[in-house]
């Protein structure tokens, strides 16, 4: 194997660069990126970033200067268009093509969007720098934000709008936030969070009609209420970024088909982050993880199964949530849980356990960090569930 490409400039395409040169592969390495900026962190876009507290060069994955000392190709701003797997040949939208013999995906996700009528503010996401650097202009006091959606990126996006005066709304269509991921009490938790701090939480709703309206829209709701805002912000969600590989060899499906090993259908091809679907043998599941920790380690485990490795690719997920001054850490998997229970529920603490079929698979804690490496240690153990519950014995209330 004498060249490698890697395509995505996103925390797995930089760590599967970074690794096949700790690896000791001596041969070409090119990364390719749709994004004109060298490859910077996320998490950071719809927290700090926004807020105006940390600047574009500090989130930097790495400095430009590290892709030169590991002789790192980098091709910026210059899509991924096409691939033709059969002669190994991969097309970017500048109508350039590179060949490899080894090949990363590693595209990872694009947010879902929402139109407005004509004569309406943009409706605003948050996922790139670029997303960031224009919505950071309409966030000024006094101004009225409509955020669709109380997911994650949802949530935080609401905790620094009202933190920089504007008022804000959340229009939810579950019954109340992350109510899909973690259920109804966490939920709960956090509508309480967002409503102490000022934010206007309507949930069980969706939108029935919208118009514009003098400097913004006004949202009809099926509840018969009204909504008007000047900024309008959509989180509802993302999707694999795999339109590009239709036709081309590679199998797909929720995101891009993997053997345990993270090889796709095509030869010498791997996948990782936001668009590989493996099984887990942790929880002996197929999944998508669209989480950053995930992602930077199967940058590094696709690179050993590229190299001639075949060891199978199991974790146990983790993610984390800044909101106002709480940090949630999760570890493990909620989809599908059939338990939950929760160990500890005060204003600053949330300690919340979750099981599926008789097993203890997730743990969310807020304000007990110290609570996460046990959690995960019984998560990786299949403890049962019913074995769970004295898993808080002893830790900090």
């Amino acid at each position: 194997m004498r060249r490698v490409v890697v395509v995505g400039g996103s925390v797995g395409g930089v760590h599967a660069a970074e690794a096949l040169r700790d690896q000791g592969f001596e041969g070409e390495v090119t990364l390719v990126s749709a994004d004109a900026q060298l490859p910077y962190d996320r998490p950071p876009l719809s927290k700090d970033v926004l807020l105006g507290k940390t600047d574009a060069d500090r989130i930097l994955l790495r400095p430009a200067g590290w892709y030169e000392e590991r002789d790192i190709d980098l091709r910026l701003g210059n899509a991924a268009r096409g691939l033709d797997a059969a002669s190994k040949t991969l097309s970017l939208a500048d109508g350039s093509e590179l060949g490899y013999d080894g090949l990363v995906l590693a595209t990872g996700s694009a947010a879902r969007t929402l139109t407005l009528p004509e004569g309406s503010p943009e409706v605003h996401v948050v996922r790139t720098l670029e997303d960031v650097e224009g919505l950071r202009p309409e966030l000024q006091p006094g101004r009225r934000l409509v955020m669709i959606g109380a997911g994650f990126i949802g949530l935080e996006i609401a905790a620094v709008a009202v933190q920089l005066g504007l008022e804000v709304t959340v229009l939810e269509y579950a019954p109340s936030p992350l109510a899909r991921v973690f259920g109804g009490e966490v939920g709960g938790w956090y509508r309480g969070l967002h409503e102490r701090n000022g934010v206007r939480m309507i949930c069980g709703v969706s939108i029935t009609g919208t118009e514009p309206a003098p400097g913004g829209v006004t949202m009809t709701l099926d509840n018969g209420e009204t909504v008007t805002a000047e900024v309008v912000v959509a989180g509802i969600g993302a999707a694999p970024a795999i339109e590009w590989l239709a036709g081309s060899g590679v199998e797909l499906g929720n995101g891009v088909l993997c053997s345990p090993d993270l090889r796709t259908s095509a030869p010498d091809v791997v996948a990782v982050g936001d668009i590989a679907n493996w099984r887990n043998a942790a929880f002996d599941e197929e999944m998508r993880v669209e989480h950053w920790t995930n992602a930077s380690e199967q940058g590094r485990h696709a690179v050993t199964t590229l190299l001639g490795d075949s060891a199978p690719f199991s974790s146990v997920p983790y993610f984390w949530t800044d909101q106002y001054d709480t940090k949630l850490r999760f570890v493990g998997r909620a989809a599908g849980f059939t338990d939950s229970r929760i160990e500890s529920m005060t204003d600053d603490k949330l300690v919340v356990t979750i099981g599926r079929d008789g097993v203890l698979i997730g743990a969310l804690c807020l304000g007990a960090p110290r609570h996460l490496a046990r959690y995960k240690a019984a998560i990786q153990a299949k403890t049962p569930w019913h074995d769970s519950a004295a898993l808080a014995e002893g830790l900090p209330a």
